[in-house]
């Protein structure tokens, strides 16, 4: 059983990774590591370019540069003291699943990333993929016990999948 990820891919450079495969592999192994279960969600992500997820955070964070992950939460999931997990969601049914937002990743950013980084470009993107749904499911990284906790989870989800910790380091 696989969680439902709409992928939608508008850069053809996404699929030279099998972004819907690694988006599914991501998305299981956080769900599966936070005991959420892998039916009633349901996400969008979206592979561009970084012109297209720059125009994307000048309309929606007044940024107009590019990012390499940006996400929209379906609704504000976050936790109500700094350092504290976010109250997980409850699932819709698998006929109407619970929504928990979208993902956008920029191919040109990534890919730089994670050749600055001596990664492998689907280990990198795998972490922001999983960077994004943590933040879909309430978690942040503002407040310096927000980020160690994001940060702590997000190499605990990453290491069930043979991933080294990208703050290690």
């Amino acid at each position: 059983m696989e969680p439902l990820v709409d992928t939608i891919i508008e850069d053809p450079r996404w699929e030279g990774i099998a972004l819907p495969a690694l988006a599914t592999r991501a998305v299981t192994a956080a769900l599966t590591t936070l005991a959420l279960p892998l039916r009633g969600f349901t996400l969008c992500l979206m592979g561009c370019d970084d012109l297209r997820i720059a125009a994307l955070n000048a309309d929606f964070r007044a940024k107009p540069t590019p990012t390499n992950v940006l996400s929209w939460p379906s609704d504000d999931r976050s936790a109500r003291s700094a350092g504290e997990a976010p109250e997980p969601p409850e699932p819709g049914t698998e006929d109407d699943p619970e929504s928990l937002g979208d993902i956008a990743l920029a191919w040109e950013t990534c890919l730089a990333e994670a050749e600055a980084a001596g990664k492998p470009t689907a280990d990198h993107v795998t972490h922001l993929i999983i960077h994004g749904l943590l933040h879909l499911l309430g978690y942040d990284h503002v407040d310096e016990r927000d980020a160690a906790l994001m940060e702590t989870t997000e190499a605990r989800i990453l290491e069930t999948l043979g991933i080294s910790d990208p703050y290690d380091g």
